[in-house]
């Protein structure tokens, strides 16, 4: 199973948040889709989700806070208390979802017009 994390902008269009799952995983379509719970009703978030047809996860700031980061971004920390909010979105949606050790498959990318992060989780949820 694989989770899709974003970290976005406020107002950010779905074409960055698309651009930056296609940077992060190629043609990898996640299973889910994960940010913090505060962003979740963002129009470009839900425009994502509907177009790819996958189940939101809001995701609480004290599992953002708690969740391990590859990557440690101080305005991210500063506004989330987390180094990256798509890393730990994508961890800990994940976690929700399987019983099995989740992973990040590396540290979280940036689209191209630097107004969304994501990241990707893996999970083994055939145990």
């Amino acid at each position: 199973m694989i989770v899709a994390g974003f970290g976005f902008r406020r107002g950010t269009s779905v074409d960055s948040m698309l651009n930056a799952l296609q940077i992060a995983g190629g043609d990898v379509m996640p299973d889910a889709i994960a940010t913090a719970a505060a962003k979740v009703d963002e129009v470009g978030f839900q425009t994502l989700a509907t177009r790819l047809n996958r189940p939101v996860i809001a995701v609480e700031a004290t599992a953002l806070s708690a969740a391990p980061t590859l990557t440690q971004s101080p305005a991210s920390e500063a506004a989330h208390n987390t180094g990256s909010v798509a890393e730990a979105a994508a961890l800990s949606a994940l976690n929700t979802l399987i019983s099995a050790p989740a992973r990040l498959m590396g540290p979280r990318v940036t689209s191209t017009d630097a107004m969304a992060t994501c990241a990707l989780a893996i999970g083994d949820d055939t145990e």
